[in-house]
């Protein structure tokens, strides 16, 4: 079948908005944020008018001016007293926020000039704001209100002069060249904002399931510690309890009904004791194997998926004879958990049969991942290893549901592996117009997964850890 690239749950469904927009990103945007770029706003614009008016002489209403200005400082005090200013706006009150400044800074360059104003580029700002925060209907929306109010603007304002009466305008060639550039960079600026800050955030997501899966790897491992560690404490009382109870049953020979009780005690003494012996064996395996040969740590990583339906075949180069010269190699939980994903994505979506195969060479260490299946969709394979990649209508959703298509699975062991080293690459195994027929066997998705043997070998320690003194 097709590889979606992942078999993990993606983040909540971006396409599923409300009737405002918001797809569940709301409550980004701190108030205290949008307050300090408004306080910037207003000192900027009353020392702009101030000097205009004061020291060049433009004729301005400067009350109706200062005016406009002081009702952004009204909504900023009264933002400040009724909210604390770490609280976080939602998504229609962010956006209610960034309408009020494009309209109030509209209002004041219909009072100063309207295009003719050299500060009239800042109209951009509340859009390209909105376009990094804000749900995409409510940033086509106020981009498209920016645009309206420039548009009047280039026909409907107060003509600039000064107040002996000269006028203040631009030739209509560059009137209409301030009005595209305004219009251009509202769609521009707003478009490579918003594509920047959802890759910014995908990643940001992607990063933390990666951290999500290495920390339950890492829990996982101190867990088997402490069941070696509780099995090699409880070990010495249920030896005592099994000598007591043994002694008790021979002593109780005119007792039968105790005389039961005391086997039971022992019997049971007995199940704990293997219990705790095979948990500890799992524990130690754990957490005291710091390395591994090489074909023990692939072969561990494919383990919990040799029972799944498919067919997993081997070739490790652990053949008797030759585990003499195989690396030794530090059992990392980023290995372990990145090649089990790797694995259990080629199981998923192989027809029947999986490869795993490992090499070394005097530098490098090799392990290649292949299957039967129909592989990486090709109009994503230079892609693969990116996190929540789209998917197409006519992919493979109809025949496997569960599988969303949005690449966590393999973006996370492609992190978890290249924080240890590893190179990894993204193929298919045949040319996918290629008929049945003609398919080879190894014809699905393959994955090659290559480290510097410097990065992960051991060369001077056993699979058990360091020794270490005993100190009295």
């Amino acid at each position: 079948m097709s590889h979606p690239a992942n078999a993990l749950p993606g983040p909540p469904d971006r396409e599923a908005e409300d009737a405002f927009g918001s797809s569940g990103r709301g409550y980004w945007v701190r108030l205290r944020t949008l307050v300090l770029l408004r306080w910037t706003a207003i000192l900027g614009q009353a020392a702009a008018i101030l000097v205009a008016w004061r020291y060049y002489a433009i004729d301005l209403d400067l009350a109706l001016c200062l005016l406009v200005v002081g009702a952004a400082v009204a909504v900023n005090v009264a933002a400040e007293i009724a909210f604390p200013l770490n609280t976080r706006l939602s998504d229609r009150a962010a956006f209610l926020t960034l309408l009020f400044d494009t309209s109030q800074l509209a209002l004041l360059l219909y009072l100063t000039g309207g295009l003719n104003n050299p500060f009239a580029l800042l109209i951009l700002a509340p859009a390209t704001i909105a376009a990094t925060a804000l749900p995409a209907r409510a940033t086509v929306f106020l981009g498209t209100v920016t645009i309206a109010l420039v548009t009047i603007l280039a026909f409907v304002h107060q003509p600039l002069a000064t107040r002996d009466g000269a006028a203040i305008t631009v030739p209509a060639i560059f009137g209409f060249g301030y009005w595209l550039a305004i219009v251009i960079g509202v769609v521009f600026l707003g478009l490579y904002a918003r594509r920047v800050a959802s890759e910014i955030r995908m990643m940001s997501e992607a990063l933390l399931a990666t951290q999500m899966a290495l920390a339950r790897e890492q829990k996982l491992t101190d867990l088997g510690g402490v069941i070696a560690a509780a099995a090699h404490e409880l070990g010495t009382p249920l030896a005592t309890i099994k000598i007591a109870s043994a002694e008790l049953a021979r002593e109780l020979d005119d007792r039968p009904d105790l005389q039961d009780d005391a086997r039971l005690i022992r019997d049971q003494a007995d199940r704990c004791r293997d219990i705790l012996r095979s948990m500890g064996r799992a524990g130690k395996e754990d957490l005291h194997l710091r390395s591994a040969p090489f074909s023990a740590l692939v072969r561990e990583a494919a383990e919990p998926h040799l029972g799944r339906g498919k067919v997993l075949h081997f070739d490790l180069g652990d053949e008797p004879g030759a585990s003499d010269r195989q690396p030794q190699v530090l059992r990392k939980p980023e290995i372990v958990h990145g090649l089990r994903n790797l694995v259990q994505n080629a199981v998923d979506f192989a027809r029947a049969e999986v490869w795993v195969d490992a090499d070394w060479g005097e530098r490098d260490l090799t392990v290649t991942i292949s299957d039967d299946g129909r592989g990486y969709p090709t109009h994503l394979l230079g892609r693969i290893g990116e996190p929540f990649l789209p998917r197409r209508r006519d992919d493979s959703a109809d025949r496997r549901p569960e599988y969303d298509g949005m690449g966590l699975g393999l973006f996370i062991a492609k992190t978890l592996l290249e924080r240890t080293g590893a190179r990894l690459s993204f193929a298919n195994g045949s040319d996918p117009f290629l008929t049945e027929e003609e398919r080879p066997a190894r014809s699905g998705a393959v994955v090659t997964v290559s480290w510097p043997r410097g990065r992960i070998e051991v060369t001077d320690t056993g699979g058990l850890g360091e020794n270490r003194p005993i100190v009295s």
